[in-house]
């Protein structure tokens, strides 16, 4: 299997920026001064750190990125599971299944080209801490996946959002044909999820 058919799998599973000013009002306390300049010039930091949920087994990583909208601009869109479709990579449709308070189930459906399957995720979003942890829903098939959990967390900043995306992954694929695509999907996913949300952020404020 070619490098290249690897990355368009794994986009399958794991479903120039402008300097602004960040006041670090909060937000995971670890961030170095260099990592604070560097989100602040709009770049999205990526590292191999795994979601608590992981197994040993597990590949992914976590992203961090600042989205210039408020905390509840960014939880609107990440709340809203039937628009997931618009950020994350090869996600043709999502469907809320069932849903309340504490819990949803969702059902994804990705492809590309003439090949599509669908899977199930139990969401378990908490508005206060405005985080949304996952992993596979039991009692459904899940096609190639073997493990797929991770969390968005936003945290505030003057305005600005700091943004965490992590996912832990695993397939029946090999190791080999999937090294370093996990990466790029992080990137690519937290790239087009920031992009919407400044886009309607800003459609929000236009006069009327």
């Amino acid at each position: 299997m070619t490098r290249w058919s690897g990355r368009v799998l794994v986009a399958l599973f794991v479903v120039a920026g402008v300097l602004v000013e960040v006041a670090w009002t909060a937000g995971p306390p670890d961030l170095s001064e260099d990592a604070k300049r560097r989100l602040a010039a709009g770049e999205v930091i990526v590292s191999d750190a795994l979601p608590p949920s992981a197994s040993t087994s597990a590949r992914g990583g976590t992203a961090v990125a600042v989205v210039r909208a408020s905390p509840e601009q960014v939880w609107g869109v990440l709340a809203d599971y039937r628009g997931h479709a618009r950020f994350y990579p090869r996600v043709v449709a999502a469907e809320l299944v069932e849903s309340n308070e504490r819990r949803a189930l969702v059902r994804y459906q990705v492809g590309i080209g003439p090949f599509s399957f669908g899977f199930h995720m139990d969401k378990y979003p908490d508005p206060v801490r405005r985080r949304i942890e996952w992993h596979l829903a039991d009692g459904h098939a899940h096609g190639l996946f073997r493990e797929n959990s991770g969390y968005w967390q936003i945290d505030e900043a003057q305005r600005a959002s700091l943004v965490t995306y992590s996912i832990a992954v695993r397939t029946v694929l090999p190791a080999f044909a999937t090294f370093g695509t996990e990466r790029d999907s992080l990137v690519e996913t937290v790239t087009a999820m920031r992009k919407l949300v400044e886009r309607e952020g800003g459609a929000a404020h236009r006069p009327k």
